[in-house]
C-alpha cells in the first residue's frame, strides 16, 4: 500500500515537472518570469530597486 503511495506521487510530480517545462520550451520568449524587483520596469522607472542591490550601493558610496 504504501510502496503504491510513493510511486503515485512520484509519477505525479513528473508528470507535473513535464508539464511546467513544456510552458518554458514552447514560450516565444521562453525561460522562466524574472521575479526580481530590478527586473520590473516599472519600479525600475519609479526608482525603486531591491534592498541589497540599495545596501550595494550605499557601501560603494561610503
Amino acid at each position: 500500500m504504501t510502496f503504491k503511495v510513493i510511486l503515485l506521487a512520484i509519477a505525479l510530480m513528473v508528470v507535473v515537472a513535464i508539464l511546467m517545462s513544456v510552458g518554458v520550451f514552447l514560450k516565444k520568449k521562453g525561460g522562466m518570469v524574472n521575479t526580481h524587483v530590478g527586473g520590473n520596469k516599472e519600479l525600475t522607472k519609479r526608482g525603486i530597486s531591491c534592498a541589497t542591490s540599495q545596501d550595494r550601493e550605499e557601501r560603494k558610496r561610503k
